[in-house]
Order: C-alpha cells, then structure tokens, then sequence
C-alpha cells in the first residue's frame, strides 16, 4: 500500500509540473482575446436520424474566442473534426497586431467540441449540420460577405457553404483540404478518433498527443503543450486527461468515413478567391487532387514542405503568406512554397 501511495503521490506532482507550465504558456495569451458565444438553433430539418418521438428544435451554446479590434474586417477559423478553436490561438494573435491591417479573428469550436455544447443525438453530427452551425456563425457576426479559413473538415464545411450563399464569404483559406479524400484515409483516421483515451500521465499525453501533432509541422515542445492543454480536460471519472469532444461526434464521423470525400460540385461552384495551403506530406491532399483542383479553379497554392495534414500555422512565414493573400498582395493565381521561419515558443 505505501508502494502504491508512493506511485500514486508521485503521478499527481508530475500532473501538477505539467498543468504549472501548461497554464504559463497559456497566460501568454491572457488579454489578447475575447471569449464569445451564441445559442446554435438546432432545426427539425436537421434531425432527420433521431426517432420521430425525440424530434425537437432546440438550442445549445458555440464558442468562439474573438481577437483583435471588433471594427477590423473578419477571419473566421473553422478547424477540423477533433480540434478546438485555441488551436488557431497563434495564428490569430498575429493577424490581430498586423501593423499593415489588423484583423478581428474569430475562431470556432465545433459543435460537440471544445467549449461548444452538445447535439441531443449521434445522428445530428453531419456536415448539413456543421454547414448550418458555419452559417449561424456568421449571422452572429453580422452577415458576410467575411474571410474565412477552414481546416480539414473545417474547409469542407466553408466549401458547402460557400457554393450554396456565395454571398458569405469573400475569400476562402483552404487548409490541407480539397473536394476530395480518399476512403482508407479517412477510415484509418476515423478509427484513431472514435477510440476513447485517457492518459494517465503527461508523458503519455506528450508522446501520444505529440506524435499526431508531427503531421502538423515543425513546432516547439512548448507549442506542443500549449495544444495538448487546450484539446484535453481533466476527467476526475478517468482519473486522467481526455479530449473535449462528444464521443459521439467522432462516433459519427466513423460511419460518415466509410465513404470518401466527394466535393467536386461544390468546388466548382465557389466563385471567391481561393487559397489552397498544401503539407507537402500529406496524405489527405494527392497531387492528382491538387491538379484537378487547379484546373478547375484559379486558384493559389502555397505548399509547406516537412507537414502533413495539417499545417499547424504557428510559423511567422505562413501567417506572413496568409496576410498578404488577405490583403491581396500576392498575384493570382500562383503557386508557391513558404519557407520555414525560426521556431517560436507559444508567446
């Protein structure tokens, strides 16, 4: 028994090192933005899946954390099937003290993510309803037409908008996403997120969280926390970290995966500027994808060697990129390759 107190006294001053250094990082942060909220209306339109008795409109909250001034123009971030808003946190804390053009950055959790409360149903968390969440969004915000970035599923989400109401959104960021993923990339991924973690310790958090993180590019260990913290809480049920998503969600996303991903209406519809951000690892966007995608829209494309799906956009040389596409500084179409800038620390 005094073996196992010893154990059990040492894994608890190794969580509290851990959540010490985490919450520094994070106070680097503190004052740099606001933290908003609105009431999602989930429509009957969208609970087709739910038992006809269960059916009911209903509202839940969505997050977002909101940078820099309120009468800059817009960039709303959408990110991808399992991540939080605070993963954009250093992007949009450059963007904000642009001194060329400031923007008011805006970054969403997900429904069934991060801060963002949870659908009454499994069925619920579909792209119709993402795409309905992205629309409310901007409503929120006072109506497009806004900048708007989406990774992965994130982007996804911004194309079915965008090729039904134009008229949202100006110029569109495309992180590491086109109008098509192949089936067994998405079942292999789809399988990882429906598994249910917990991690006991923070070397185990570190290596696990760490290793799906190195697709995400070149960062810093203290870039890598920072991430970790934000996509985990402490679950005292658990006795350990998990992710702050909706089972479910992920659940869900594991059926919708046995198909692949087939957006190539939708694509040919957008009639804003494009700006396609390709990890030139990634297994999620192929260069027969990236060819067709160039055919059929003129587009810009920047690609980031040494990253897979996707870049983390931490590096001061793609948020350099990604400003002066925003402020239409770079010649379209192009194509280009962002170096990478001297590694930061998460301040």
């Amino acid at each position: 028994m005094r073996l196992e107190s010893s154990e059990r006294r040492q894994e608890l001053q190794a969580w509290q090192t851990w959540t010490s250094a985490a919450r520094a990082l994070d106070e680097r942060f503190a004052g740099c933005y606001r933290l908003g909220s609105f009431d999602y209306q989930q429509p009957l339109t969208l609970q087709s899946g739910v038992p006809r008795r269960l059916r009911r409109p209903y509202s839940t909250p969505v997050f977002y954390t909101d940078w820099g001034p309120r009468e800059a123009p817009v960039l709303l971030c959408c990110g991808g099937v399992a991540n939080t808003a605070m993963r954009f946190s250093f992007l949009a804390a450059d963007l904000a003290r642009d001194p060329q053009q400031p923007w008011r950055v805006i970054c969403m959790d997900w429904l069934g993510r991060g801060r963002s409360g949870w659908l009454a149903d499994e069925q619920e968390y579909r792209r119709a309803t993402y795409v309905e969440q992205l629309r409310q969004m901007i409503a929120h915000l006072g109506g497009g037409p806004l900048a708007l970035l989406g990774s992965s599923m994130g982007g996804s989400v911004a194309m079915e908008l965008a090729a039904r109401d134009a008229g949202l959104i100006s110029r569109l960021i495309l992180n590491d996403v086109g109008p098509h993923m192949p089936r067994a990339r998405r079942q292999y991924r789809a399988e990882t997120l429906a598994r249910f973690y917990v991690f006991r310790s923070p070397e185990d958090i570190m290596r696990r969280v760490g290793a799906a993180q190195k697709n995400d590019g070149p960062a810093s260990d203290e870039v890598r926390q920072f991430l970790a913290w934000h996509q985990t809480r402490w679950s005292d049920e658990n006795n350990g970290r998990i992710y702050r998503v909706d089972p479910r969600a992920m659940q869900a996303y594991r059926t919708e995966a046995a198909q692949a991903l087939d957006q190539w209406d939708s694509f040919r519809r957008l009639q804003c500027p494009v700006l396609l951000l390709h990890g030139m690892e990634s297994d999620a966007l192929r260069a027969a994808t990236l060819g067709r995608m160039q055919r059929l829209q003129e587009l810009s494309l920047a690609h980031i060697p040494a990253t897979g799906h996707t870049p983390l956009l931490s590096d001061r040389s793609q948020i350099h990129a990604i400003a002066a596409w925003l402020r239409g500084e770079l010649p379209g179409p192009c194509e280009f390759s962002i170096p990478f800038a001297k590694p930061r620390v998460a301040g």
